[in-house]
């Protein structure tokens, strides 16, 4: 039986303007997506976040984990982390969205989100340690939840609902002219993990 969910669609950019992002859909099945989000809370190091903002440290209610190829630092926010070595779920997730999207990825960022209370602000993942213009690969296992685009000068917006087992992929200029944000719901989505495969300047 296939284990994984694929559409044969024809993509098309999510962003009308400066920059480029695919939804593929769902590339996992249920099941399979199912069996991952709960590999995931168990076996990954989660800890909350931490940023300093006006000079102020903020412990955030989300949770992250970040693995790299090899234990490097990486700053945003004020805040350096350092990278925890790929364990064997997540080179085999990794090798899942590679082959989805035919980019090379040398890092993920993992989010936790225990519920709809919890969420992510506007921003744009431009940080000096990432591949300029390159791809950010992100799956979705857990609750549905709405995922938007804002451009930085015009405002327009895009917005989109991210199932679970699916997969968005982000690339070119669109962290340099598109902030995004996953907002806080009150329905009852249940918890989300948000695996952000990135490309690093190591």
């Amino acid at each position: 039986m296939d284990l994984f969910e694929n559409d044969d669609m024809k993509l098309i950019n999510l962003l009308p303007r400066d920059g480029t992002a695919y939804y593929y859909g769902k590339v996992l099945t249920t099941d399979r997506a199912d069996i991952y989000l709960d590999q995931c809370i168990s076996e990954l190091d989660w800890e909350h976040d931490r940023a300093f903002i006006y000079g102020k440290e903020i412990v955030t209610k989300r949770k992250i984990a970040w693995y790299a190829d090899r234990p490097v630092s990486y700053t945003y926010s004020g805040v350096t982390k350092k990278a925890l070595i790929w364990p064997a779920l997540l080179r085999e997730l990794k090798q899942r969205v590679e082959e989805e999207c035919g980019d090379a990825f040398n890092s993920c960022l993992g989010n936790f989100y225990s519920s709809g209370d919890e969420g992510m602000s506007w921003h744009s993942d431009a940080e000096k340690d990432l591949v300029e213009n390159g791809s950010i690969g992100a799956l979705s296992l857990g609750g549905q939840r709405k995922f938007s685009f804002k451009h930085k000068k015009s405002g327009e917006s895009v917005s989109l609902t991210l199932e679970h087992g699916s997969l968005l992929i982000m690339k070119g200029a669109t962290q340099t002219n598109w902030l995004h944000s996953l907002p806080k719901t009150k329905k009852d989505v249940g918890p989300r993990i948000s695996l952000t495969f990135r490309q690093m300047r190591f």
